[in-house]
């Protein structure tokens, strides 16, 4: 089976939409846990340990919608699918792996993004260096019955 590899609008949209979802992950998973402790014990994590929480919660959420699916939620509703070179959903090592070079790619002022404009297959850096890419879902066929 031929896939189409993803067109760069389409998977900044899907980039765009996910880090309207991360907000609410982040509320849940960080900001919460946060305001509870500061407020029932009166104590601030280092700043260290928050970058570490933030990293670990976004990592697991990342990592384990690849390892199940090939999507995370706003993947799903742009027809996106994280693959590996097999074809199938990234393993956890490679997940991680793409998860990690990303921080970098996107912090960067972008450059790992901005890097699909040169690169022949229109990649992000991160998805390069890690072997995975982004491919389109075909479009569900109505029933004709």
């Amino acid at each position: 089976m031929l896939v189409e590899l993803a067109g760069l609008r389409r998977r900044l949209a899907s980039l765009l939409y996910e880090s309207m979802l991360l907000l609410g992950v982040l509320a849940v998973t960080f900001l919460v846990p946060y305001l509870v402790v500061g407020a029932v014990w009166g104590v601030a994590p280092p700043g260290w340990f928050a970058w570490l929480h933030i990293y670990l919660v976004l990592g697991a959420y990342f990592v384990g919608y690849w390892r199940r699916h090939g999507q995370t939620l706003a993947m799903q509703t742009w027809r996106l699918r994280l693959v590996a070179a097999d074809g199938r959903p990234p393993g956890a090592a490679v997940g991680w792996l793409r998860y990690t070079l990303a921080w970098p790619s996107v912090l960067c002022f972008g450059l790992g993004l901005v890097w699909a404009l040169v690169d022949r297959d229109r990649q992000f850096l991160h998805d390069r260096l890690s072997g995975t890419r982004v491919v389109l879902l075909p479009a569900a066929q109505p029933d004709k019955g």
